[in-house]
């Protein structure tokens, strides 16, 4: 008779589960769990198939890069103005912080990810390689011509100079790269992003 404890028989009060490591198609439905709540105990998550998380993800992303890329300009303009008065800027920091909280939600979602990151990352790359061309395309965005966000500043003063459309600051100092570089990151499969960094 086998006592317990031996190969092929787990002792008494031992439990054999293991948690493994989540491969990507796990983390893509476990993002798409996580926000739209649709986690409990897998039964809702049942009737959505992948296909239908993976077109909900992209429409999450697209639809997150509008705010994405306004708060960044916001929070590049504030600093700006922090710095050109010599003083604080509370409302840069608050909009670095919005930017900051809604990637941390789209990197919990790799199609969202995604499809926010790889725009984002475009942008940012059209004003480092042709400002021209990056000015153009942002002058015809909304609020373009209207101070150049959707919102007044504080202290009501225009947000943009004259020539100076919507991203144009965000985007000379590389911070719609960079954003959108580490989304896209975020969204990649572990295995290949420790094949690109490693070598």
């Amino acid at each position: 008779m086998p006592r317990a404890g031996h190969a092929g028989h787990p002792a008494a009060g031992t439990s054999t589960n293991r948690r493994t490591p989540l491969s990507w198609p796990d983390r893509v439905s476990g993002g798409y769990s996580a926000i739209t709540g649709a986690g409990n105990g897998g039964r809702a998550g049942r009737h959505v198939n992948h296909g239908t998380r993976l077109a909900m993800g992209a429409v999450a992303g697209l639809t997150a890069l509008i705010p994405v890329y306004y708060l960044t300009e916001a929070a590049a303009r504030a600093l700006r103005a922090g710095v050109a008065t010599f003083g604080p800027a509370p409302y840069g920091l608050a909009y670095l912080g919005a930017v900051a909280a809604i990637v941390t939600v789209l990197a919990a979602w790799p199609p969202a990810a995604l499809c926010c990151g790889v725009p984002l990352a475009s942008a940012g790359l059209l004003f480092a390689l042709d400002l021209d061309a990056a000015l153009g395309a942002a002058g015809r965005l909304p609020w373009a011509g209207s101070g150049g966000l959707p919102w007044a500043r504080p202290d009501g003063v225009p947000w943009a100079q004259p020539g100076e459309p919507p991203g144009t600051l965000a985007g000379t100092t590389g911070l719609y790269l960079l954003i959108g570089a580490l989304l896209v990151l975020s969204a990649l499969p572990p295995v290949r992003v420790r094949s690109k960094l490693g070598g």
